[in-house]
């Protein structure tokens, strides 16, 4: 999650199970989803810095079973794309 923590220490950190901890995040991808396909419209853009987060869900790609590819386990890339303010 934010700064490192894994779902895990997130529930231990909070007192809270897991299933709770993964509807919040699947509420905050909705809502940055909805505000994102909203508000980002006609961009003129002369610089852009473009970056990716690696991470897995579930397991690494290699240790994932045909049947859990299936539903989504595996290796998963955010990509970031960064535009400096402009006057």
């Amino acid at each position: 999650m934010v700064e490192g923590n894994s779902i895990n220490a997130t529930c231990r950190m909070f007192g809270v199970g897991k299933h709770t901890v993964l509807r919040l995040l699947e509420d905050a991808g909705i809502a940055c989803a909805k505000f994102h396909d909203r508000y980002v419209r006609n961009l003129r853009v002369k610089r852009l810095q473009c970056d990716e987060i690696w991470s897995f869900i579930g397991s690494k790609a290699k240790n994932v079973s045909a049947e859990k590819k299936e539903i989504g386990w595996g290796d998963v890339w955010t990509g970031q794309r960064l535009m400096p303010k402009q006057n």
